[in-house]
């Protein structure tokens, strides 16, 4: 699958952007303007942007804790997304979903959750709606290498086997599950080899590349609505920052952090690759200095935007 110039300069806008928002948030946080914690996906910009990209709005996501990046590369405003996170009624949830709930259903975004594994089961019954409706449509979901062991994690994958759903599940290995590092956590020695023993054909593949990324979820998109039946990817990637606000960091060495930040950031290889191809550094520039302006000013227009009242918190709530 071939990708033209102007989808080539999408994908680099949609990382960057993603980038620059959560470098925002951390600084936000720092300053003691952000509270509570929240999940930084620094460093796996190109899943995100490579596998929301490759669908169309009327396909269907379900997201993570670690879900601003899949928000914004299905198309959200970063406006509504920063006054979310600030508990303002401009947010996406009227500033009452903070960091791990924000959802945007007109957007195709059913919302991240904070459950670990919880995106899943929401993912097979979405697509168990999308095949009784006949809709020529199909739902990815995102969840990381900790949802593994999980049992929702087989449930999902057995009903979505068995009834033959139009789903993509789309693990994002970045590694660690917390603190506990993915090749000690997970019995078997591959990830892929869980979904094949349901039936899904599985491919492990490069996270970090974003056109690898891109051209495996058009793929399969387009054999899930030709063939049938779910497919599976895991998406090798890496986080730069702790699990959380809280994480401090100790389990890992900076060797090893700052390999994958000089030999593997999405950003770097992706901008190098595009200059080889002939791409001007100017237009690139461009780009970086479009997307500053965009942050700085969603970032102003969302401190100003009011804060959630106190009185109605319980106004969109159910028993």
């Amino acid at each position: 699958m071939s990708l033209d110039n102007n989808k080539k300069l999408e994908l680099f806008r949609m990382m960057l952007l993603i980038r620059l928002f959560e470098e925002a948030l951390e600084e936000m946080f720092s300053r003691g303007i952000l509270h509570g914690t929240m999940h930084l996906s620094i460093g796996q910009e190109a899943t995100a942007t490579g596998a929301c990209l490759a669908l169309t709005k009327e396909d269907l996501i379900t997201s993570t804790h670690r879900g601003h990046g899949h928000c914004l590369a299905k198309g959200a405003d970063t406006f509504r997304m920063f006054a979310e996170l600030l508990g303002r009624e401009d947010g996406y949830c009227r500033g009452r979903g903070g960091s791990m709930h924000i959802a945007d259903l007109s957007n195709g975004n059913l919302g991240a959750n904070g459950v670990v594994a919880g995106s899943l089961t929401i993912a097979v019954g979405a697509g168990h709606s999308l095949k009784m409706q006949k809709k020529d449509n199909v739902i990815l979901c995102f969840f990381g290498d900790g949802a593994v062991n999980e049992g929702s994690f087989h449930e999902a994958l057995n009903l979505a086997s068995l009834w033959e759903l139009p789903v993509i599940f789309l693990c994002e290995n970045n590694q660690y599950g917390m603190s506990m590092a993915s090749e000690n956590a997970i019995a078997g020695g591959s990830i892929t080899k869980r979904a094949e023993s349901y039936g899904i054909e599985s491919i492990s593949i490069d996270g970090n590349d974003v056109e690898n990324v891109y051209e495996t979820v058009a793929g399969f998109k387009e054999s899930i609505l030709s063939k049938g039946k779910p497919r599976f990817i895991e998406c090798v990637t890496y986080r730069y920052r702790g699990h959380s606000k809280s994480d401090r960091n100790l389990y890992r060495t900076d060797e090893e952090i700052n390999f994958w930040k000089e030999e593997k950031d999405p950003l770097i290889r992706f901008s190098g690759k595009l200059l080889e191809e002939g791409f001007k550094k100017s237009d690139l520039e461009n780009i970086e200095n479009e997307v500053k302006e965009e942050i700085k000013n969603s970032v102003k227009k969302a401190l100003e935007s009011p804060e959630s009242s106190e009185t109605n918190l319980e106004e969109d709530s159910y028993a």
